[in-house]
């Protein structure tokens, strides 16, 4: 099954993620777990910078699904273009997307991604409704 990226979403963080000899496989490419880490080595990254780091002992926001579409792969040496995007928040959640290309071919991407994030109340361990200042700095 392919999930497609939507056209409706709003670019929040990029970064840059070097790729490491020890992220390829025997094939040569960079192997599928890899990939997973650079979405959420992108995703804590804009976590951070956007106020809300992870902190078992509040609220923040927890992966409940995730999906990765290949479409061309990733070789070392190199250094892969990261950028994460958020759409369709809803009471509790809201979506983020992440696009993956190299710096040295911007245009193409390598892969795509996301994930469906429940804002939760880790010592209840149950979901919360998602905070205004976050509903209000990235869904406009």
């Amino acid at each position: 099954m392919k999930i497609e990226i939507p056209e409706q979403k709003t670019l929040v963080h990029e970064m840059i993620i070097p790729i490491r000899w020890g992220d390829m496989d025997a094939m040569g490419h960079v192997n599928n777990t890899s990939y997973f880490r650079y979405m959420e080595t992108i995703r804590i990254e804009w976590m951070v910078a956007a106020g809300f780091p992870p902190d078992p002992t509040g609220e923040g926001p927890v992966i409940v699904n995730a999906f990765c579409n290949f479409y061309k792969q990733l070789e070392h040496p190199g250094d892969v273009l990261a950028r994460m995007y958020v759409s369709d928040s809803a009471r509790t959640t809201f979506e983020t997307w992440c696009t993956l290309s190299r710096t040295d071919d911007p245009d193409t991407v390598y892969a795509a991604g996301g994930a469906t994030t429940i804002w939760v109340d880790f010592p209840a361990q149950k979901a919360a409704p998602l905070p205004d200042w976050v509903r209000a700095k990235f869904f406009k």
